[in-house]
């Protein structure tokens, strides 16, 4: 069974932390499917991260491999910089960050 937007955002909450030390996230967040309610069975779980220093592909790529883990659903890990301009204001606005 999929976990519900409050169940994800809670698991995220308790892991920021952990995140803040071993990878630098700065602030993270949920947003697409998750975010508006609307997940379905084959939803992945859209983040939001920025760090706080620069990081390299593997220490991005660990990230989202130990919140896919930790959530118990695929994650896709996106920055703000790499969004593409068509959607970034709307996934800007619809962001709900722990």
């Amino acid at each position: 069974m999929k976990s519900t937007r409050q169940d994800i955002l809670a698991s995220l909450k308790n892991l920021k932390g952990e995140v803040a030390k071993e990878y630098f996230v700065k602030t993270i967040g949920v947003f697409g499917s998750v975010a508006r309610n609307e997940q379905t069975g084959t939803s992945d779980i859209d983040l939001l991260v920025e760090f706080s220093k620069p990081v390299g592909f593997v220490t991005f790529m660990r990230l989202e491999h130990f919140l896919s883990e930790r959530l118990g659903e695929q994650v896709d890990l996106v920055t703000s910089d790499s969004l593409k301009p068509v959607i970034r204001q709307d996934v800007l606005a619809e962001v709900i960050y722990v």
